[in-house]
C-alpha cells in the first residue's frame, strides 16, 4: 500500500512539475521572441528610413540606385555584422543585395510579394539557422524596392535552452527531494499501521496483552485507540471464555465425583445382597441405604433441572410480602429445625413489600435456612430477620454454627463445593443449593453477602433493590 501511494504520488508530482516547467519555458521563449521581434521592427524602421533618404540623395545627384546599392548598404551591414544580423534589398522581385552575415549569397528565397503595401511582413525562417525576418516595401516612387531585416535567433534560443535545462535540472532536484520527504512522511503515516499489523499478528499468536502506543489526536491515532479497545474486549472475552471453560470443567469434575460416591455405594450394597448370605434385617438395611442414595441422586437431578430452567431467565415478577415469605418458610423449615433440636426464630418489626417471584425467593430463603441447620449443633438458635437499611430491605439469616474461614468463603458459590464434605453428605447435601440461590438472586438483582468466623457462626444478608 505504501509503495503504491509513493509511486502514484511521485508520478503525479513528476507530471505536474514537468508540465509547469514546459509552460514556463514556453512563456519564456515567447517573451524572448517577442523582444527580438520588437527589436527587429524598430531597427528595420530606422534603417529603412535612413536608406530611403540616401536613395533620394543619390538619385538627385543623377546616380543609379541599383548600381550603387552595395556602397549604400556597406555601412549598415558593417553596423549589424557585430550583432550577427543582416540586411537584404530587393528590386522588382529579385535580390540586388544580400548581407553574408546570416546566409551565403544566393541561398535565400525570392522576396515576398507585399503588393506594394506599406504593411511589413514578419516571419521566421529556419534554414541553416533560425532567423527572424522583417520585410517591407518603400513608399512611391520607390515601391519597387524592398528592405529585409534578418535578425539572428541563435543567441536568444541558446539562452532559452540554457534556462530550460536549468529548470529541468532544478525540477529533477526538487523531484528527488520530494521523493525523500514523501518517503519519510509515508513512514511516519504508516508507522501506526505497521504497529497495528504487528500487534494484530501477536494477538493472532495468542499474546492478548499487546497494545499499540497512541500518540496525537489524528485519524490514525483514533484507529490505534479503537484497535486497543477492540484488543481489550477480545482479551476480556477470552479471559471470560477461559474462566467459563474452567468452571464448566470444574463442574464436570465435581459432578463426576458426586455421582461416583453414591453409585459406588449402591453398586457395593447391591453386589453384597446378590453374592453374600444376608439376613432379612441386613437386606432391609442395605435396601434402605440404596434408597437413600437414590433419593440423593434424585434430589441432585432436580437441582440440576432447576439450574437449567433458571438459565432461561424467564421470571414473572410481582409484589411480594416479606411477612408472607417468612410465614411460608416457617411452615416448611420448622420440622427440619426441630429434628435437630434447633430453635428457629423470625423477627419482623413490620411488613415489607419487595419485587420478585415469590416461589423463587422462598427457595432462596429455605436453602439459606437449611444450610444454617446443617452447620448448627443441637440446641442452637437460627435467627431470620428483616429490616430497612437506608432505602433497601435487608433479609438476614444468622446462625451460631461451625462458621467458615476466609479461604472457604471464596468458594461457597461454586457448584458441588461443601465446607464440611462429611457432614454435608451425611445430611444429604449435593453442594448445589447456593449455586441455585445465586442464580435466582442474579435474576432479581439482589446482592448476597456472607460474614463468617470459624467456630462462631455465619450471617447471610440479602439486599433487595
Amino acid at each position: 500500500m505504501k509503495k503504491k501511494i509513493f509511486f502514484v504520488a511521485m508520478i503525479l508530482f513528476h507530471v505536474f512539475l514537468n508540465s509547469m516547467i514546459l509552460i514556463v519555458s514556453t512563456v519564456i521563449l515567447r517573451d524572448k521572441l517577442s523582444a527580438v521581434r520588437e527589436q527587429c521592427l524598430a531597427e528595420h524602421y530606422v534603417i529603412a528610413s535612413s536608406l530611403l533618404g540616401d536613395m533620394q540623395a543619390l538619385e538627385q545627384r543623377g546616380n543609379s540606385v541599383e548600381e550603387n546599392i552595395d556602397g549604400l548598404m556597406r555601412l549598415y551591414s558593417r553596423y549589424l555584422q557585430g550583432k550577427g544580423n543582416g540586411l537584404a534589398v530587393s528590386f522588382s522581385g529579385e535580390w540586388i543585395y544580400e548581407s553574408p552575415a546570416v546566409q551565403p549569397e544566393g541561398s535565400r528565397n525570392a522576396p515576398p510579394d507585399t503588393g506594394y503595401s506599406q504593411d511589413r511582413l514578419v516571419y521566421m525562417e529556419n534554414g541553416g539557422a533560425p532567423v527572424f525576418c522583417v520585410y517591407g516595401s518603400f513608399p512611391a516612387p520607390w515601391q519597387d524596392y524592398g528592405l529585409m531585416y534578418i535578425g539572428d535567433l541563435e543567441e536568444p534560443i541558446r539562452s532559452w535552452r540554457h534556462t530550460k535545462n536549468i529548470l529541468f535540472l532544478a525540477g529533477a532536484g526538487v523531484t528527488l527531494m520530494m521523493a525523500f520527504f514523501l518517503f519519510q512522511f509515508l513512514n511516519v503515516i504508516f508507522r501506526p499501521l505497521r504497529q497495528i499489523s504487528g500487534v494484530s499478528a501477536k494477538i493472532a499468536d495468542g499474546d492478548y496483552g499487546s497494545r499499540i502506543p497512541v500518540r496525537g489526536k489524528d485519524e490514525i491515532s483514533g484507529v490505534a485507540h479503537n484497535f486497543n479497545r477492540m484488543a481489550d474486549q477480545i482479551e476480556r472475552q477470552i479471559r471470560q471464555l477461559a474462566d467459563a471453560a474452567e468452571q464448566k470443567q470444574q463442574f464436570v469434575d465435581n459432578f463426576s465425583h458426586e455421582l461416583r460416591i453414591p453409585l459406588t455405594a449402591i453398586y457395593g450394597y447391591a453386589e453384597y445382597i446378590q453374592k453374600a448370605p444376608v439376613s432379612d434385617e441386613e437386606r432391609y438395611e442395605c435396601t434402605q441405604f440404596i434408597m437413600s442414595e437414590c433419593s440423593r441422586l434424585q434430589r441432585m437431578a432436580y437441582q440440576l433441572l432447576d439450574m437449567a430452567l433458571l438459565r432461561r431467565e424467564e421470571v414473572t415478577y410481582s409484589d411480594c410480602s416479606v411477612k408472607q415469605l417468612f410465614a411460608q418458610s416457617e411452615k416448611a423449615m420448622h420440622m427440619r429445625a426441630a429434628e435437630k433440636g434447633i430453635k428457629l426464630t423470625y423477627a419482623l418489626p413490620c411488613d415489607y413489600i419487595v419485587r420478585g417471584n415469590s416461589e423463587q425467593l422462598l427457595i432462596v430463603l429455605d436453602n439459606l435456612i437449611d444450610n444454617a441447620v446443617k452447620a448448627s449443633e443441637a440446641e442452637a438458635e437460627i435467627r431470620v430477620s428483616a429490616y430497612l437499611e437506608e432505602t433497601h430491605v435487608v433479609v438476614e439469616v444468622e446462625d451460631h454454627g461451625i462458621g467458615m474461614e476466609t479461604a472457604q468463603l471464596s468458594h461457597i458459590r461454586e457448584a458441588f463445593y461443601r465446607v464440611d464434605k462429611a457432614r454435608s453428605r451425611a445430611a444429604g447435601g449435593a453442594g448445589l443449593g447456593l449455586v441455585i440461590c445465586d442464580r435466582i438472586l442474579q435474576l432479581h438483582h439482589i446482592e448476597m453477602s456472607f460474614s463468617s468466623k470459624f467456630g462462631s457462626g455465619t450471617t447471610v444478608k440479602l439486599l433487595f433493590p
